[in-house]
């Protein structure tokens, strides 16, 4: 008794085959082209095209000449496989979600380069939502991402003021998921985070260096991750350094929503510190947008920068290096970091597949000291 698995089956009539393929012929381009118009042009059955095509177990048991015949065909045809339809039928959809807080932030262009980088090499898809810093719009994309079976989550959560513990209900659905930029009280989310505290000291260091001793300070928004441990790593090394910081000298961002809203704020509070008449050789500004703010402010007074005022930043955007001076700042990893998220979230993936236990992750990464033109030594 033979096993029909074992041979390719012909379909029975290639006179009525190459009867149909006309019809094959003439479908409209939109039209996506089909195993059943595979069989009909090669003059196999669907079963065995399906096989071949899809490189199943039974395929080492059809003839090369069977497989290239009806791989010739496929490729004339433009076929191209349903890799939606063959996702669910193995329960993989390769996609995993990307989501930003706000996409007009500059501090997201590399951290999602590092991220894409990293999905593509895997053969990955990301899937990427803006929820403009909105809980309801946050909420919902996340709904319609399970929906769409995503098999991991990467979250950039820069510029941060809503309350996303709503990722814990991610464990329920086993779904791998990073954030980047901030670090969840949730011992099931990993995180990637640069050391604000590191970051901030540095740059208070180098001023120091410099010779600075009256310093003005715009710190970030209260609500902000970011600003209590960049504040932090400022008053570890004043201590340290027996340096004074004039409560008199030192403003907060207001909470905001819009992160270009830190280049307004930065030059209205560099214009109230001008205003206080409390004299200082260098301001340190909460990231490079308030900086920027900063600096045209000085300017607009007729303060020279860096000549007669030092001024540092945070982050290292694109536009540091082009400003005018460039920009001194502390340069965060921001490709490295989002490498390092997709990375954590594929290995949970692969350690899912393989029944092995998922590791929650946070790493920090260590920022960068960038010395440009925006800072000197006190004369």
């Amino acid at each position: 008794m033979e096993s029909s698995d074992s041979k390719p089956t012909r379909n029975p009539s290639p006179a009525k085959s190459r009867g149909k393929s006309e019809p094959a012929r003439k479908r409209s381009k939109s039209t996506a082209v089909t195993i059943r118009d595979v069989a009909e042009r090669s003059g196999f059955s669907s079963a065995t095209v399906s096989i071949v095509l899809n490189n199943a177990p039974l395929a080492r048991y059809i003839p090369d000449t069977t497989k290239t015949r009806i791989q010739r065909a496929a490729q004339q045809l433009g076929y191209r496989p349903n890799l939606f339809a063959r996702s669910l039928r193995g329960r993989r959809s390769h996609t995993v979600g990307v989501m930003v807080f706000d996409m007009t932030d500059p501090y997201c262009t590399l951290v999602l380069r590092g991220i894409e980088n990293t999905l593509y090499q895997s053969s990955f898809l990301p899937i990427l939502t803006d929820v403009h810093n909105e809980r309801s719009r946050f909420e919902r994309y996340l709904e319609m991402l399970l929906d769409r079976r995503i098999e991991g989550l990467v979250v950039l959560a820069n510029w941060l003021f809503v309350d996303i513990n709503v990722l814990a209900d991610l464990e329920k659905n086993n779904i791998p998921t990073a954030t980047v930029g901030r670090e969840l009280t949730n011992d099931k989310i990993s995180s990637v985070i640069v050391d604000n505290a590191v970051g901030a000291r540095a740059a208070l260091e180098h001023l120091y260096s410099l010779g600075h001793r009256k310093i003005a300070f715009i710190r970030g928004p209260h609500q902000l991750s970011d600003t209590e441990p960049r504040w932090r790593g400022v008053r570890t090394l004043a201590r340290e350094r027996d340096l004074e910081l004039d409560p008199r000298l030192i403003v907060d961002l207001p909470e905001s929503g819009d992160p270009f809203s830190s280049f307004e704020q930065g030059y209205k509070l560099t214009e109230e510190l001008l205003h206080r008449h409390r004299p200082f050789t260098a301001l340190m500004a909460f990231d490079d947008m308030t900086a920027f703010g900063a600096i045209r402010a000085l300017g607009k007074a007729g303060v020279r920068v860096p000549d007669q005022c030092s001024v540092i930043g945070f982050d290292d955007v694109s536009p540091s290096a082009i400003y005018s001076p460039a920009l001194t700042t502390v340069r965060q990893p921001m490709e490295i970091m989002g490498t390092a998220a997709a990375t954590i979230v594929l290995e949970a993936i692969n350690a899912g597949l393989e029944k092995k236990p998922i590791r929650t992750i946070h790493r920090r990464i260590v920022p960068e000291l960038i010395v440009r033109e925006s800072t000197r030594s006190l004369k």
